[in-house]
């Protein structure tokens, strides 16, 4: 059995506690079960150049204790939006960041300049949150690993060839290594650690 889309139900009317619940579920439920592609459904429209499915992630996870990171080319719109809606504080050094956003999948910096975590400490790794075009299940690259029932294809649009071959090392330093979550406009999927990729 192939890769599968699910969807999460219609954000809240005016009610951010609850749309952040809603959408940090739905996070756990794609790393849980790598490879699958869920629709978050409605958000406040973001500012141009940040998608309302990455801004939703955003709004979920990030807050005033974890540092993001949103590259050196950053729209001013954008990074002000995230750091008054989300509280956080803004990186400029990609291994002091909690969470790296990458606006473009198609200009992906250098991945391994993100925090692994530690022994002790794997869960204090960054997670990565990559903007892209298109998200597309049962073909393309072969996932496999945990929380994958046989195995699961996915094609992605708007993203470098070299993010799986960045996926492949990545997954060779587990427990180590970043967690990804994808994003189209309305779509995430999440490719954890413990992924393994076949190209």
């Amino acid at each position: 059995m192939h890769g599968y889309a699910i969807q999460t139900p219609p954000g809240g009317q005016g009610d951010p506690a609850h749309d952040n619940q809603r959408i940090f579920r739905a996070i756990l439920l794609t790393m849980a079960q790598p490879g699958t592609v869920t629709v978050l459904g409605n958000w406040p429209k973001p500012p141009k150049g940040l998608h309302p499915a990455a801004a939703a992630v955003c709004l979920a996870l990030v807050d005033m204790d974890t540092p993001l990171w949103a590259g050196p080319h950053a729209p001013v719109d954008v990074t002000t939006y995230l750091r008054f809606q989300c509280g956080c504080p803004l990186t400029a050094k990609q291994d002091e960041c909690a969470f790296g956003l990458v606006l473009d999948g198609r200009e992906l910096p250098d991945t391994d300049r993100f925090n692994p975590g530690e022994i002790e400490y794997p869960d204090r790794s960054a997670t990565l949150i990559i903007q892209v075009a298109s998200i597309d299940i049962g073909r393309g690259v072969n996932l496999s690993g945990p929380g994958i029932r046989n195995d699961t294809r996915l094609h992605v649009e708007g993203l470098d060839p070299s993010f799986w071959q960045a996926m492949q090392q990545n997954s060779r330093r587990f427990p180590l290594g970043y967690d990804v979550i994808l994003t189209t406009e309305t779509e995430i999927v999440s490719l954890p650690r413990s992924v393994q990729v076949g190209i």
